[in-house]
């Protein structure tokens, strides 16, 4: 493990003026610092970094310094941190390192392998980043192109959802995504179901309306579609449409392909 930075004078202060103070106390001190400044700015890595020097074995503080260089796109750094972590707190951090695996290097396979892990690590279903692993592992074989392992962790996801608190909460973009790898998969009667399940539940979704508006259109139902793909445009100007913050996201539309499918109806009518 590199070396922490060493700190800025004003952070050296804060820590100098509480030297009575325990070596936990401390510890604590420099998280309190760290976590009221921005996840990459300097005085929260280098609050951090004293904390680290203070204490190696907190995994917490390696996960810090890791998003840190993460988010200040570091990309060569980010892991060595990430993998002490994992070392020292495998049950909580190895299912989110997959998590950022999946989404800031889109490595599926590596996110596989972490989600994989976990299983073996705890007796229950792990959630990082607030969505089951089963729920991750669906979005990364999509990437893989992996329909059968994707929709079989789709249903294995939706299935507990849906026994645990009913249909309704289970989240937009399981059906969503459970109805892409359908539809890639040719298997467009299913497609459609899970599609229709979002407009259900959700009501406004340009997604679900894109991917709808294609099988209806590929079904010569031209009016159809053509009214569906105009609702999807409206909900994308409105934000109703999946997207995540910091990166793009799986099978992630945009406003030209839903112009460009109007164009496409328009055109075969």
């Amino acid at each position: 493990m590199e070396r922490s930075q060493k700190l800025f004078l004003s952070i050296i202060l804060v820590f100098l003026l509480s030297s009575c103070q325990t070596k936990e106390e401390k510890v604590q001190d420099a998280y309190d610092v760290g976590f009221r400044h921005y996840q990459g700015s300097r005085l929260h890595m280098n609050a951090f970094a004293y904390a680290l020097e203070l204490d190696s074995t907190k995994a917490e503080t390696y996960r810090e310094l890791s998003v840190t260089y993460l988010k200040r796109g570091i990309p060569h750094k980010w892991k060595s941190w990430y993998d002490g972590a994992v070392e020292y707190d495998p049950i909580t951090w190895q299912p989110w390192r997959g998590y950022l695996y999946l989404w800031f290097y889109r490595d599926y396979e590596k996110a596989i392998a972490d989600f994989n892990a976990s299983d073996s690590l705890t007796t229950y279903i792990d959630y990082p980043q607030g969505h089951s692993v089963d729920f991750w592992r669906g979005i990364a074989y999509l990437g893989l192109n992996d329909y059968d392992n994707s929709i079989a962790y789709w249903d294995k996801h939706i299935t507990k959802e849906t026994e645990d608190s009913g249909e309704d909460w289970v989240e937009l973009e399981a059906f969503l995504y459970r109805g892409i790898a359908f539809y890639e998969s040719e298997n467009k009667i299913k497609a459609l179901e899970d599609f229709d399940k979002v407009i259900q539940y959700h009501k406004q979704s340009a997604d679900a309306k894109y991917y709808k508006a294609k099988i209806l259109n590929e079904r010569e139902e031209t009016e159809k579609a053509l009214d569906l793909v105009n609702k999807a445009i409206e909900d994308f100007n409105n934000g109703y449409f999946n997207n995540r913050p910091y990166v793009e996201t799986l099978r992630q539309i945009y406003l030209e392909d839903l112009e460009e499918l109007k164009s496409k109806i328009i055109a075969s009518n």
